[in-house]
């Protein structure tokens, strides 16, 4: 599990051995680096979600995105909308590269952002893909709760689950 030692720098365990990984805004190149990050990974690839869909967000500045860094390397990313809804902040995307997964950095993802709304927002929105029962599992797991779902939304068969998580 991640431990906090600062307000954006984090530790993990990766080959047996700790790890820090830093997590701030993105540069304007690593918004670059997250939008392929995002078209190249789940679900957005069974979602049908295209590179240029994905740029059109993360190049977008009424999107917040981060990045967390192992090193020089963009190991995680998110896309965060402040007031995507009903004026909360609603997550649009998360992505770990396949080389940090199942090591606590989707976890400490969402902590950063939780924390770094807490003070202006009550409440946190995020979906997720019926077809993604790992990822819902751990926002679950994290407090979020579904309030809602939308059936054959995007694509026929399957639902985005509205997820939701009071921060303070």
């Amino acid at each position: 599990m991640p431990l906090a030692d600062c307000q954006n720098v984090f530790f993990f365990k990766k080959n047996s051995f700790m790890q820090q990984i830093i997590i701030s805004e993105a540069s304007d190149e690593e918004r670059y680096i997250a939008a392929s990050m995002i078209a190249s990974s789940e679900p957005w690839i069974t979602l049908g979600t295209t590179l240029d869909t994905c740029l059109k967000f993360c190049l977008d500045r009424e999107y917040l995105v981060f990045a967390a860094r192992f090193g020089s390397e963009v190991c995680g990313v998110m896309v965060i909308h402040p007031r995507g809804l009903a004026s909360s902040p609603y997550l649009k995307s998360i992505v770990v590269g396949s080389n940090f997964r199942s090591m606590g950095i989707g976890k400490t993802l969402l902590g950063y952002a939780e924390e770094y709304f807490r003070k202006t927002s009550k409440h946190f929105f995020m979906c997720v893909s019926s077809f993604n029962p790992r990822a819902r599992a751990l926002y679950e797991r994290l407090g979020y709760a579904k309030v809602g779902e939308f059936e054959d939304y995007i694509l026929d068969g399957e639902s985005e689950i509205l997820l939701h998580k009071r921060i303070r």
